[in-house]
């Protein structure tokens, strides 16, 4: 047996090399996404009418800086609002009239929640919810109200003064 090891100590170190690796890599990509509680914080919800582009893990950020992340997400079934779990970081206090908002990060960039503080004194107790939300922005939507002055013509409805091709009656002259 001893001759075995001596002809392989070697190989049996690397693989210990090998291994004490992929273990110290597990334990920091555990603590990293904070799924090991690495970071700390406290928990806070809040709804949102359309949450489009958010997932476990995308940032919370204030002022551009992440301080959290969301934990989890389910569909509230009265409201069928999104209701949202965020997981900020223990040394940023909120007041309570603070505001979540569903932003992008350009064009191309993908979505976070950005978090405005307000200015009341009182701060926001863990397991707080923040009610003043604002869902994501449908783009696709937005850039067809452009492409089509405000969308009235992808509703299918007439503009004033007619039916659809008819020019607007003229104003009656003032006595």
């Amino acid at each position: 047996m001893r001759t075995v090891f001596r002809e392989n100590a070697i190989e049996a170190l690397i693989g210990a090399l090998v291994l004490a690796l992929a273990l110290w890599f597990v334990q920091f990509a555990y603590l990293r996404t904070e799924r090991g509680g690495g970071r700390g914080g406290y928990m806070l919800a809040a709804r949102f009418p359309n949450s489009t582009g958010v997932t476990v893990g995308t940032d919370v950020r204030i002022s551009g800086i992440k301080v959290g992340t969301v934990t989890a997400q389910k569909l509230d079934a009265q409201s069928f609002q999104a209701v949202m779990q965020l997981s900020v970081a223990s040394d940023v206090k909120l007041p309570v009239d603070t505001s979540a908002a569903i932003t992008s990060e350009g064009l191309l960039g993908g979505n976070y929640i950005a978090l405005i503080p307000g200015g009341d004194p009182q701060m926001l107790k863990p397991g707080a919810e923040i009610t003043d939300t604002q869902g994501a922005q449908d783009l696709m939507g937005l850039v067809g109200s452009f492409i089509n002055k405000t969308g009235s013509a992808a509703r299918g409805s007439a503009p004033a003064g007619g039916p659809a091709g008819t020019p607007a009656p003229a104003a009656a002259p003032t006595p």
